[in-house]
């Protein structure tokens, strides 16, 4: 009897030892799986505050933060449909376009607004594309605009008031050099300006791209960034050429460009995107961001071809990745905007064809998680297109297409990664 006793009681402090102990690996299990974290975001559907005169907004295109921590979104006012300008024809009391160009503080409130004309000594682009202000608080402007007055690219003539679609595509056609040629782009220039809108300089001309080996004129170019430690400005050229290209920042001078893999740019058409195919050698169009790191690696968003690929500033290839490959159409990879950490551990990549954004690690460019989902909400996305991050660690992200709109997302820390796919990341409840 004693004996027996003595052997339950070992067995039942061999089945606690065993509980202990796998209830300790679930526990080193779950912290383990709770090591890996990334930042953590939730919308703010308040933001920004509604804007005066009755104004709207078009394609939203670019989006930049500055030094104070001041928003500049730039938009397409030709991209509105005519019931949202019945005010600016009177008749009706709403709507009309805002300026091009707005600039917000932190608390959404609009601070001043301008642009969207041609001015003494330069053309404002036909279909402005992407807006940076840059380190010394100058305001450049890109543009993807064929013709004069009439942008016929797949972001904006898809938008277009009804009956404007044919004459767009009428005034492509004129766009088109004789055979062998070159086309004739009319943004084929960078504009740059002061933050209350006086020009300062233009770097090309319009309608005088010569391909993406001209040194003097661009092919619309789709984002800037200016380098402060050497005061270099990197174009993704963009939606014509297919390059990074580098000037001076004050001169203008031609400096150096290259294409995929520090190729030497190649305009032949490369035909339609393959996932199965071996990665093209080219950079298709849009090249459509270049974003200089801390510790000087360009990353260069390859946009239809669904891939990052990253290089010294002096065009040397480092290494690429490839996100949602099986992307078709508009592409995956459409900009890039990193974390505020002074060694800038995590990279967030817009894709405006899924209607997310990744959060990635990148120095190894390894995605750990995304949040958004497509849709009309706060937190969704209609073609997501342009990035950017204050001192603070916020979101700002824009929409082209019938998206028109800013959004904020607010930075809530390191949290642990949870899902692959976040989803809408809509306010907790206090």
């Amino acid at each position: 009897m004693k004996r027996n006793l003595v052997i339950g009681l070992a067995f039942i402090a061999v089945v606690a030892a065993l509980g202990v102990g796998s209830g300790l690996l679930e526990k080193k299990t779950t912290v383990e799986a709770a090591g890996v974290q990334a930042p953590r975001f939730e919308v703010d559907p308040m933001w920004p505050k509604p804007l005066p005169n009755h104004w709207v907004q078009g394609n939203t295109i670019g989006v930049s933060v500055d030094s104070k921590d001041h928003i500049w979104i730039i938009h397409r006012a030709g991209s509105l449909e005519a019931m949202e300008t019945y005010a600016a024809t009177n008749r009706a009391e709403c709507c009309k376009p805002a300026p091009a160009v707005l600039e917000f503080d932190e608390e959404g409130n609009l601070l001043s607004s301008w642009g969207g004309e041609d001015g003494p000594g330069y053309e404002w682009p036909a279909s402005n594309h992407g807006i940076t202000v840059d380190y010394k608080g100058n305001v450049w402007i890109g543009g993807n605009g064929r013709t004069a007055n009439a942008p016929a690219t797949a972001e904006s003539a898809g938008n277009a008031a009804p009956g404007a679609a044919a004459t767009q595509a009428k005034q492509a056609a004129k766009a088109k050099a004789a055979p062998g040629g070159p086309p004739r782009y009319h943004d084929s220039m960078v504009l740059k300006f002061t933050q209350e809108g006086k020009f300062l300089m233009a770097i090309g001309k319009p309608g005088a791209s010569q391909g993406s080996n001209d040194v003097e004129n661009l092919g619309l170019p789709a984002k800037i960034f200016v380098d402060p430690k050497t005061n270099e400005l990197y174009i993704a050229d963009g939606y014509g050429n297919k390059r990074v290209i580098v000037f001076d920042a004050d001169t203008g001078k031609y400096k150096r460009h290259w294409g995929a893999y520090g190729n030497k740019p190649d305009d032949t058409n490369l035909g339609p995107y393959r996932p199965d195919a071996p990665p093209a050698q080219q950079f298709r169009n849009p090249v459509h961001c270049a974003e200089l790191s801390n510790d000087n690696l360009l990353y260069v968003c390859d946009r239809v071809n669904d891939r990052i690929q990253v290089f010294k500033p002096d065009g040397t290839f480092v290494k690429e990745t490839f996100i949602a490959k099986n992307t078709l159409g508009d592409g995956s990879a459409w900009d890039i905007a990193f974390s505020k950490d002074p060694q800038q551990k995590y990279m967030y990549l817009v894709d405006g064809a899924n209607e997310k954004i990744y959060i990635m690690l990148r120095d190894t460019l390894e995605i750990l998680t995304s949040f958004g989902d497509g849709g009309r909400q706060p937190g969704q996305f209609y073609a997501v297109h342009s990035i950017a991050t204050d001192s603070k660690g916020n979101i700002f992200t824009t929409e082209t297409y019938r998206g028109q709109r800013v959004q904020k997302f607010v930075y809530k820390g390191l949290a642990a990664v949870t899902k692959k796919d976040q989803g809408v990341v809509w306010p907790k409840k206090n």
